[in-house]
């Protein structure tokens, strides 16, 4: 496995079937960056109003940068498959610096989380990122399926996606069991 591009955000996270929020890996250089997207449904919006809230985005990036690709770069290293890892690891949010939120998600509306991993070592990973909703009816595959490092450093999309939220030092550890 070179990437993550076409493996199941369920068979890479622990988490269950309630609380993952990741849908789709579309861009993924291992030791560089990820992005993924999620779009929010009925469950993830109960009681808030229709809003995805901001601490629910949140979690949504920590799963789909330092809660994806840790476990992928510590399969490869150790050379086992991500199944083998899931019963000897537990994922933790260890720090979060600064988030700036600027425009609101609500349910239905699909977003991504683009992550540009900053440091990893041992286990623990730190990326900084943006999230930003989708413009209707893109194909989020074709879209990224040429995307270099250079423009996601850069956040180099159309002006059809809106920025939802910046998030800065997001760190994730796996924790042995």
């Amino acid at each position: 496995m070179n990437n993550l591009l076409g493996i199941l955000p369920s068979d890479v996270l622990v988490h269950g079937p309630s609380k993952l929020l990741v849908d789709k890996y579309h861009w993924h250089e291992p030791e560089l960056g990820i992005i993924a997207s999620y779009t929010p449904q009925a469950k993830d919006v109960l009681d808030h109003f229709g809003l995805f809230r901001g601490v629910d985005q949140i979690e949504a990036f920590g799963q789909a940068t330092v809660g994806s690709c840790v476990p992928f770069l510590e399969a490869k290293k150790q050379n086992c498959t991500l199944d083998d890892l899931k019963p000897r690891y537990t994922p933790t949010f260890v720090g979060l610096g600064q988030v700036n939120f600027h425009n609101p998600l609500l349910e239905g509306e699909t977003f991504v989380s683009m992550g540009h991993i900053k440091f990893y070592k041992f286990r623990q990973m730190v990326c900084d990122g943006r999230i930003y909703k989708v413009p209707q009816g893109l194909n989020l595959d074709e879209y990224f399926n040429k995307f270099t490092l250079e423009r996601l450093k850069n956040y180099d999309l159309h002006e059809g996606f809106t920025l939802i939220a910046e998030i800065y030092d997001i760190t994730g550890r796996a924790i042995k069991k």
